[in-house]
């Protein structure tokens, strides 16, 4: 997109549980700055989210963060939640990621990004932020492979894509922040 901000104001807030590495949270800001064109504000670090534990897992439940990232009150219109805490759902054994599709939260997790090259699971966070972002405005999954809608199941998938949207992706993207932020 890089385009201008559309306002002054935070239009999507990063919430960190836990110690999460400032690099990451930068890098993750920065890519949302420059690709979807998101004023962001990083939030103070939380606890860690024991309310969404399930210790016959070892994980913690990614809806049950959403919901509570969902109910903060006093915060941008969209809410992600970064995390170094493995998530998962009832159905799939981990996520890198879990969004609201059209709603206000996401949640991510830096758990299993981990590389010997130290950029690599910088890129990756990036990926997973812009992808998830993209479920709050609406985007469902995208047929095309090198889209950054489309679902990625491992890290050999999610590292084949650029950090980009296919022209779909990113016509309905620029369309719906237009919709949610218009410029004054």
């Amino acid at each position: 997109m890089n385009n201008a901000t559309r306002t002054d104001q935070a239009e999507l807030d990063i919430v960190l549980l836990g110690q999460v590495d400032e690099t990451a949270v930068s890098i993750v800001a920065a890519n949302l700055q420059a690709v979807m064109g998101l004023n962001t504000r990083v939030q103070p670090p939380r606890e860690k989210p024991e309310y969404a534990y399930l210790p016959g897992r070892g994980q913690f439940d990614a809806a049950k963060i959403i919901g509570a990232l969902a109910d903060l009150e006093n915060m941008a219109p969209f809410v992600l939640g970064l995390t170094v805490f493995d998530l998962c759902t009832p159905i799939l054994t981990f996520v890198y990621g879990e969004s609201q599709l059209g709603g206000r939260a996401a949640v991510i997790s830096l758990q299993r990004l981990t590389d010997p090259d130290p950029e690599l699971p910088l890129l990756r966070a990036a990926k997973i932020s812009l992808h998830e972002v993209g479920h709050l405005l609406g985007i469902g999954h995208c047929w095309q492979p090198d889209c950054l809608m489309h679902f990625s199941s491992n890290l050999e998938t999610l590292d084949a894509l650029q950090p980009q949207f296919c022209s779909a992706c990113e016509f309905e993207m620029v369309r719906r922040l237009q919709t949610q932020f218009p410029k004054e």
